[in-house]
């Protein structure tokens, strides 16, 4: 029995024609610029979103990381939710590494930041404080996708204050395929932004930070600094440049069965749905029932992330297909039914 991994959509296999197209990449040293495939993906994503220059990085920690360091100096801060990726599932990265301090703020349901609460937050010129420097959004967060307006909105306020305004667009193609507007209409207010390859995309490693030119050299020195000057880096490069060919339009099938997976549990006992959005589902599970939970998808051959909470992310991704999600409704079905 073929294992159903929910866990993320950073498991996903890479296809043979993506292997393929990695064993047929032209390489050389990255670290001295001469990789011919990681130049090309640099460029292309450049051109396509509409910014001077990119940068391959290994992960997407690592882009957002140098980016927030190639902004900020040491004693600079940046504004950004409290449950965004950069502030809370990326060690704290850039305060342990840069000495720039985070000021997380609550962010709205959609993930968005009020704008009230970013102009609150930013620091007076006063040297007991910080200096606030930059303000970092996500788009898609927890599968939510931010109001085509609102990026608009809080660049003017950047503007008006004089700070960067940095995206970590993880799952930026997301966001492009279920708001149907182009993912460079989607970055264009944004100084910089980071682009993952490895989740639903497919790669198996690999992010872009993009920006203005002076912005990604200063990048590239810091990722040379934290270890990230990778050298024939091209094989990577190769299943990022096949990713963008051929599986961001099949996105829209993540997307369809996130919402067939919700739809079809919206009524168990026992089991509470409490959101799908793009390629994710969210439940609840009764603390009691977790162990019973994760017994029941074991024997059936789905693997969740299951912790100590009520609260289940199930991720949809591209080696998920509709066999599996109906074995996933059929197992969870049954358990709601034992409740």
């Amino acid at each position: 029995m073929d294992n159903i991994d929910l866990r993320s959509d950073t498991v996903t296999q890479p296809t043979p024609a993506m292997r393929e197209a990695m064993a047929r990449a032209i390489v050389g040293d990255d670290v001295y610029g001469e990789d011919p495939t990681v130049n090309a993906l640099q460029e292309r994503l450049a051109a396509d979103l509409g910014f001077e220059a990119g940068l391959w990085c290994a992960t997407g920690t690592q882009a957002n990381l140098v980016g927030m360091m190639a902004h900020c100096q040491r004693g600079d801060e940046y504004i950004v939710g409290m449950d965004a990726h950069t502030y809370k599932y990326e060690g704290g990265g850039a305060a342990v590494l840069g000495s720039v301090q985070p000021q997380p703020i609550p962010q709205a349901a959609d993930g968005s930041l009020p704008l009230e609460s970013v102009e609150q937050a930013i620091k007076p010129v006063d040297p007991h404080f910080a200096r606030t420097r930059l303000v970092c959004l996500e788009n898609t967060w927890m599968g939510r996708t931010l109001a085509p307006d609102y990026p608009a909105a809080m660049r003017a306020l950047c503007d008006r204050h004089g700070l960067a305004l940095h995206l970590d667009g993880a799952r930026l193609f997301n966001a492009a395929i279920a708001s149907g507007l182009p993912a460079r209409k989607l970055v264009e207010p944004f100084d910089s932004v980071s682009v993952c390859l490895s989740k639903g995309l497919g790669a198996p490693a690999g992010s872009v930070l993009l920006g203005s030119r002076a912005l990604i050299e200063a990048a590239r020195r810091w990722r040379k600094v934290v270890g990230g000057g990778l050298r024939q880096a091209g094989i990577l490069a190769a299943a990022g440049m096949h990713a963008l060919d051929h599986h961001v339009e099949q996105l829209a099938d993540d997307h369809a069965r996130a919402k067939l997976l919700a739809d079809s549990l919206g009524d168990l006992p026992g089991l509470t749905v409490n959101a799908q959005h793009t390629n994710m589902v969210f439940i609840d599970v009764p603390a009691p029932r977790l162990a019973a939970l994760k017994q029941a998808i074991a024997d059936a051959g789905i693997r969740m992330s299951i912790g100590y909470t009520p609260s289940i992310r199930m991720v949809i991704h591209r080696d998920i297909a509709d066999a599996g999600i109906d074995r996933t409704i059929e197992t969870l079905r049954t358990f709601g039914a034992a409740a």
